[in-house]
């Protein structure tokens, strides 16, 4: 059973749109999870720094349009963005620079491609820029940025990256594991779906999130 501050919001996507959102979410639990994100005053890319209270909305938002009501699912979702943007200072990957990757899970551009195709609003710029592309293979460097500062221009877009990919990316089979499986899920989730490596720091992260979804 889901704990009791999350059943809500499972009831809710069958009433509301994503406009209107549950209020169970709290900046609190944000920091334990990314302690950094208290302030953005010593960020080093500063118009990219969001503070806790800014992320409470449009991680919500993400958590309403992609419907996902799991717990464990939730702080695999925060947790990644934590870690891949430094505690929420940054949304576009500096180092070592690969062109049009960013978002706050630090999409590669391929993937940017494919989530701003799914966004409606996005259509008519998405064309402006990438033409009738396909992917984002056949794309220049300037495009696929361009592409990449679509969706970072955005919070809800920004934060909704991680989300987006879960459920658009990684098969029943990992999210089940991912819901059930504790810690060897979540490693399943990382490895086979996210394709990078399982490290302490990201572990750590990824441990403080499911301390503050209740998820344990």
């Amino acid at each position: 059973m889901l704990p009791i501050q999350f059943q809500a919001l499972a009831l809710l996507f069958t009433l509301t749109s994503a406009a209107v959102l549950p209020a169970q979410l709290k900046t609190s639990q944000i920091l334990s999870i990314a302690p950094k994100s208290k302030s953005c005053a010593h960020a080093v890319y500063g118009a990219e720094c969001k503070t806790a209270e800014d992320t409470v909305h449009p991680i919500m938002a993400s958590f309403v349009t992609y419907k996902i009501t799991s717990p464990a699912e939730m702080a695999a979702v925060v947790s990644l963005m934590a870690f891949e943007s430094g505690d929420f200072t940054y949304d576009i990957n500096y180092d070592p620079g690969r062109p049009g990757q960013g978002t706050r899970n630090m999409q590669s551009a391929a993937f940017n491609f494919l989530y701003a195709s799914s966004i409606p609003a996005l259509q008519k710029p998405l064309q402006k820029i990438a033409g009738s592309a396909k992917s984002a293979d056949s794309l220049s460097e300037k495009q696929v940025n361009g592409i990449r500062d679509l969706l970072t221009l955005d919070d809800v877009y920004d934060f909704g990256s991680a989300a987006w990919f879960l459920t658009t990316q990684c098969s029943d089979r990992i999210r089940g594991e991912l819901q059930n499986a504790g810690e060897r899920g979540w490693e399943i989730y990382i490895t086979d779906c996210v394709k990078t490596t399982v490290t302490p720091e990201r572990t750590a992260y990824w441990q403080r999130a499911m301390d503050a979804f209740g998820a344990c």
